[in-house]
């Protein structure tokens, strides 16, 4: 299994809703075995910037996930949550 794990933070605040609705279309793609969008609730005082969302998916295999970023909707999403984010941090390991 694939562990695929995304951090997002907004340029602007106000922006927040819409990355939040970009990024949760996500999940009407099917090659997840889990998928979820949340917002971080920032509980953590020891860092200066912590992001704003997390994005956490399962994959059975490599296949999968190629096929989930490949997907239209995945496309969509990049293109309503780019031009309004600030920082992307992407991590994939086994699990």
């Amino acid at each position: 299994m694939i562990r695929h794990v995304v951090f997002f933070s907004a340029i602007n605040p106000e922006d927040s809703n819409a990355i939040f609705d970009g990024l949760s279309m996500l999940a009407n793609i099917p090659h997840a075995s889990l998928f979820e969008v949340t917002r971080n609730l920032k509980v953590d005082k020891i860092n200066g910037k912590d992001p704003d969302f997390i994005v956490y998916a399962e994959f059975a295999n490599q296949e999968a996930l190629d096929a989930y970023k490949a997907h239209p909707l995945y496309k969509k999403s990049i293109s309503i949550v780019r031009p309004l984010r600030d920082m992307r941090i992407a991590a994939d390991f086994l699990g």
